[in-house]
């Protein structure tokens, strides 16, 4: 980390409608070179996962979903700590945090057989038993993702991320009696190459119907409470060694064993010694 990263903090905004509405969108948060790399590395990942998928099943226009997708090419690394995103993320969150989840959905154009099919979308909040386990109204907020769109998405039927806004305060969705009805403020997503979308996991969401000629890719990257579990594998252990302090902590590195993702020293959380170094004790939440 270095200084341009404090050029990109929450504004009050995208505060506000984070709050609010559960997400909000920072457009060109990556550059053509580097979105045009993430797009020759996730290519190179479906071309070494769908086959082991369609081994079981996968259809090739089936969405493609990979966990635990950063460790398997290096490019996707930098994203974890990207200057333009990262202290959003800690505005929102705080310095106790952890990259808990990496996922990567590629979802490719429907056969025009398909387009027919209007069951309502696949309305989910992430993170799955915390969801149950946990008894308050709202359920906290826990983790949130950033979502990096590496294709065009500006029109609403290339598999939009679609979201119910105002929704991550909800613990329950309603829905009609009609099997094909979406929630009526249901909201596509729409992108351009580059763009980001940071959401609350507790917001309802949905992937949409890719009618277009165009396949959908997007990054999805998890950060959490560092005493949160990880969500996927964490295949992270070879970045390791050549990681810097705040990397290794969000990589899960804790100096103290287990006690230090609890109760952690200064020596477990070396995010919070850097902000205090650039921004004053005193602006740095305990």
């Amino acid at each position: 980390m270095d200084q341009s990263h404090l050029d990109h903090r929450l504004t009050d905004e995208e505060r506000k409608s984070f709050d609010r509405n559960g997400y909000f969108v920072v457009p060109n948060v990556l550059d053509s070179e580097t979105v045009e790399s993430l797009l020759d590395a996730t290519d190179r990942l479906e071309a070494e996962e769908r086959p082991k998928f369609e081994a079981l099943g996968l259809k090739k226009h089936h969405a493609l979903n990979v966990l635990d997708f950063m460790g398997k090419d290096d490019r996707f690394l930098p994203l974890i700590d990207w200057p333009k995103t990262f202290m959003k993320v800690v505005d929102i969150l705080g310095w106790h945090i952890q990259l808990y989840h990496t996922h990567i959905i590629i979802t490719p154009p429907l056969p025009e057989a398909n387009w027919r099919d209007k069951r309502r979308l696949g309305w989910h909040q992430d993170s799955g038993r915390i969801n149950l386990d946990i008894e308050s109204v709202p359920r906290p907020r826990i983790s949130l993702k950033v979502g990096f769109f590496l294709t065009d998405t500006s029109h609403s039927d290339r598999g939009n991320f679609h979201v119910l806004p105002g929704s991550h305060l909800n613990n329950d969705l309603s829905m009609s009696g009609d099997p094909q009805a979406d929630p009526p403020n249901a909201s596509p997503i729409c992108t351009k190459p580059g763009d980001a979308v940071f959401f609350d996991r507790r917001l309802w969401h949905a992937a949409g119907r890719n009618t277009s000629s165009v396949t959908r890719k997007a990054l999805f990257y998890g950060y959490s409470y560092r005493w949160l579990k990880p969500r996927d594998n964490m295949t992270v252990a070879h970045y390791m060694a050549d990681a810097d302090p705040v990397r290794k902590q969000l990589l899960g590195a804790s100096p103290n064993g287990g006690f230090g993702f609890t109760s952690p020293t200064d020596e477990d959380v070396p995010l919070k010694t850097w902000l205090e170094e650039h921004l004053g004790k005193k602006a740095v939440v305990p």
